[in-house]
């Protein structure tokens, strides 16, 4: 045969067959045909390519040598002419792609880590889905609760002090009252919807956008918002609680949607304006339409409606007659009020409610406004006074009790009031009463009011107080409020402050740290002359803000010439005391009045007249002051309720703290020259039986607009206040009381005097008779405002009937001889010694200097009352309760 002959195939380690089997094993079925750049695979059958054994040879050594590698090499290479492919794509191999390509391929630095549109928008596309399906499946599982039952509303059980039971009373009058859809007026169910929801007829039960806008109005620092539609009130009120937690609020949205989907709206509106709390006790627009203009709901005028749909914003900050807090004054809620009105009035005519021209005859027509507040029958006498008390101590100090949860009822309150001292201080003020006026006789008798408040020094606790007549008739709690200045009772806190921060160096500047500043005794000389010129502390005439100069009047123009402070507290004359306040500031003054109680929304101005008494803080706060001298200085907040349950369980418990607020010594030396007023002084008409020791202080204003007595022993504090104003008088105002009573004039020394010695004496019959601690000497003797360091003793007119109009034979309306300074010193001269007294309870080691409040807005020529008492109220109003400063809704 030819040597051409083919010859028969190989073995496994010919070069041929070697080259034949990588070339299938890569795939050359899969090859470029003719006209490709690469060698065009062979036809079928053929497992040679073309150029003969050879080119294969050459074509597996090219590969990597060895007919064994290009056998690998061919195996490895995808496609059918991956052979043909060169040396870097045999090297390489091919690129692979992630699922996610992230960190992203192909880019560098920051790039490579930013992700490209489609990642964000798929991500964004991939949470909504799983939002909008976690939703489906919750609004599926969901179940919407059953409306709570109405009938569930209870009454809250007060207790006296000693357990026994006080009064089964509700918040109100009318606590629930359940109407029909068709019996809510068109003008309510307006109001209500542009006020509060604009969207609720097309919204689904939540309002995205609404939620929105409070989140960012709240991110911003804006007022805080709620969002919630009216079906999401509605589901919060009649189906959920009220606790504030994110679980309940997740729950009332998913509610809400479910209930906006399957329960017609008119039924929604009907159940949360049914449901709703409009304060006053009142569930409900049927209740609310009562309590605050005595008529059925569906006889609403729209402007009226206007007025109860602002309540739904918040009843404590928007009720006229005023609510819990400094900032819930009945002037600041009715101004808070007023505003939402016509806001309210304007949304309607915005959203096609109302015509312009209907809202401008409301305009017109003025502010609708409310009836004062009544409380239930159940209340009577003292009884509505006591409990409104306890309520409002419990909103203001309780963090899990709201207002709206307490008249909810179901809770059991123990208070702090002594039920026999609360029927003896009702007691002595109808006995002053009955005995000395005749309003049927005499018009200066008509529209008498007191007021008073008794606490335990010890505690703190209140025992007993007198808010008014009675609380279904009188609704303002004359114990907790009156807004009446009160006098020469604020004294006392002036001769505190001259002896915690002395007076100032005359050479020094106007602001003196102690070590330049001179404690003051009591035995410190000042001129007791009428009208005697005010000084500036260094010497200096005091002028107004007109450049005028100042010249107190004592009471009846009375001049006393050169007077020691504790002859001048006796007597209760004021050109001692103001120049006094001058002298150590009246910002140490009203330091030292906050430090023993008072609050500062209780004070005005600190104007000279300060020192006078132009302030007005409540009975309770005053007793609670005077109660400080009588601990010795240690301070503790009024309180009257101890201890709250519900179903068993204590939900509320109070526990007082005490602090060392007046140094020890001037609190006793306070005390010493207090004493020696009702001894002595204008209040001997205090004077209590069986030598028991008590010490105290008269106050009387200009205009004999009011008057006090404030005093203590060391078991009580007490303080009882008179006025006279006409609550039903359409602009209120106080009256003078010249003539009232049959006397020429009211003073602390007359009734209110009268009134606290029969209680006092009444309330501690059979207890025993403690005494004063005994002062330590204390302070410096100074010679104030010109008066003389040798003064020629001069006989002292007997103190103005307004103080002590029948003196007591043991009354001395003189300084005693011993009081009289014997020799000349400087006026701060630290050589020269003043002879001490030898006579007197504290033989010289009190002394003092007095603070009063000022109301400020007479410039102290006459600390008369400048401000009218509110129209009503429900017991604490506003900054002049005796709670003072906590701000915001509570209901």
């Amino acid at each position: 045969m030819s040597e051409h002959r083919r010859k028969p195939p190989q073995s496994a380690g010919g070069g041929r067959a070697a080259a034949r089997r990588g070339a299938q094993g890569s795939g050359r079925r899969a090859a470029p045909r003719r006209g490709a750049t690469e060698p065009e695979a062979a036809p079928p059958g053929d497992g040679r390519p073309y150029g003969g054994r050879a080119e294969a040879r050459r074509a597996a050594q090219r590969g990597g040598g060895g007919r064994r590698r290009a056998a690998a090499a061919g195996a490895t290479a995808t496609g059918a002419g991956a052979v043909g492919r060169g040396r870097r794509a045999a090297a390489n191999g091919p690129e692979k792609k992630r699922l996610i390509d992230y960190p992203r391929a192909g880019r560098t630095g920051a790039r490579r880590w930013i992700p490209s549109w489609k990642q964000v928008t798929g991500t964004a596309i991939g949470f909504m889905g799983l939002l909008v399906g976690g939703a489906g499946i919750a609004l599926a599982v969901v179940d919407v609760p059953q409306v709570k039952d109405d009938a569930r509303v209870q009454k809250n059980v007060y207790y006296w002090a000693n357990g026994d039971q006080m009064v089964v009373a509700g918040s109100g009058q009318y606590n629930r009252q359940i109407v029909d859809y068709d019996n809510i007026p068109p003008a309510m169910r307006d109001a209500v919807i542009s006020a509060e929801n604009a969207s609720f007829e097309e919204d689904p039960g939540v309002d995205p956008m609404g939620i929105a806008r409070a989140v960012f109005n709240m991110a911003k620092g804006g007022t805080t918002q709620s969002g919630s539609t009216i079906t999401q009130q509605y589901v919060k009120n009649a189906m959920l609680s009220q606790e504030q937690t994110i679980s309940r609020k997740v729950r009332e949205l998913f509610i809400s949607v479910k209930v906006g989907a399957t329960v017609d709206k008119e039924e929604i509106l009907a159940g949360y304006l049914n449901s709703a709390y409009f304060g006053r006790g009142a569930y409900g627009i049927q209740a609310a339409s009562r309590a605050y203009y005595g008529k059925d709901c569906e006889d609403l005028t729209p402007s009226e409606s206007a007025v109860l749909s602002a309540l739904l914003n918040g009843p404590n900050l928007y009720d006229p007659a005023g609510g819990v807090g400094s900032a819930a004054t009945p002037a600041k809620n009715l101004e808070r009020v007023k505003d939402r009105w016509a806001w309210t009035l304007k949304r309607e005519v915005e959203t096609k409610r109302m015509s312009s021209v209907e809202r401008s005859e409301h305009i017109a027509d003025g502010f609708p406004m409310p009836q004062a507040p009544k409380p239930a029958t159940n209340k009577a006498g003292q009884i509505g006074y006591l409990t409104n008390l306890a309520d409002n101590f419990i909103v203001a100090n309780s963090d899990n009790i709201s207002r709206a949860q307490l008249d909810r009822g179901g809770y059991e309150i123990h208070t702090t009031f002594d039920k026999k001292k609360m029927q003896q201080l009702e007691q002595a003020v109808k006995k002053v009463t009955k005995e000395n006026l005749k309003p049927k006789e005499r018009d200066e008798d008509k529209y008498v009011q007191f007021g008073g408040a008794s606490i335990d020094p010890k505690t703190g606790k209140i025992v007993a107080i007198y808010g008014g007549k009675d609380a279904t008739e009188h609704f303002t709690n004359n114990a907790d409020f009156t807004n009446v200045q009160v006098g020469s009772t604020f004294k006392p806190f002036v001769l505190a402050a001259a002896m915690s921060h002395g007076v100032r160096d005359p050479e020094g500047e106007p602001e003196q740290g102690p070590d330049q500043r001179t404690p003051v005794s009591p035995l410190s000389v000042y001129n007791g002359d009428n009208k005697v010129k005010l000084l500036n502390y260094d010497g200096s005439t005091w002028l107004d803000k007109d450049n005028k100069e100042w010249h107190q009047t004592n009471d009846g123009d009375k001049s006393y010439g050169d007077i020691t402070l504790r002859t001048a507290m006796q007597h209760s004359v004021n050109t001692p005391f103001i120049q006094l306040g001058v002298d150590v500031g009246t910002d140490k003054v009203k330091e030292t009045a906050l430090d023993a109680g008072l609050v500062e929304d209780q004070m005005e101005r600190t104007t000279p007249s300060f020192s006078l008494g132009t302030s007005a803080p409540s009975a309770i706060r005053l007793a609670s002051a005077y109660a400080t001298f009588a601990a010795e200085g240690e301070q503790t907040d009024p309180w009257s309720v101890k201890e709250v349950k519900r179903k068993g369980s204590v939900k509320f418990a109070y526990e007082p703290k005490k602090q060392q607020a007046i140094d020890t010594n001037v609190a006793n030396n306070v005390t010493d020259v207090l004493k020696n007023v009702v001894e002595k002084g204008t209040g001997t008409s205090a004077q209590l039986p069986g030598g028991r020791p008590a010490a105290g202080k008269t106050g009387t204003t200009d205009g004999n607009k009011s008057a006090w007595f404030a005093g203590y022993t060391p078991q009580l504090s007490t303080a009882i206040g008179m006025f006279r104003v006409n609550d039903k008088a359409e602009k209120q105002k106080f009256l003078e009381m010249y003539g009232t009573g049959g006397q020429q004039s009211i003073h602390g020394s007359s009734f209110p005097a009268k009134i606290w010695a029969d209680y006092m004496s009444q309330a501690l019959k059979g207890k025993p008779v403690e005494q004063f601690p005994k002062p330590e000497p204390i302070g410096k003797k100074v010679y104030g405002d010109g008066s003389s360091p040798s003064p020629t003793p001069t006989p002292t007119p007997t103190p103005s009937e307004s103080e002590s109009p029948e003196p007591s034979p043991s009354e001395s309306t003189e300084p005693s001889p011993s009081e009289t300074p014997s020799k000349t010193c400087g006026f701060f001269d630290p050589k020269c010694k003043e002879e001490e007294p030898t006579g007197g309870a504290d033989a010289g080691a009190d002394g003092g200097i007095d603070g009063g409040a000022d109301a400020g807005a007479d410039g102290g020529i006459s600390s008369s009352p400048t401000t009218t008492p509110p129209g009503g109220g429900n017991g604490n109003n506003g900054g002049g309760g005796w709670l003072g400063g906590p701000d915001g809704s509570t209901g």
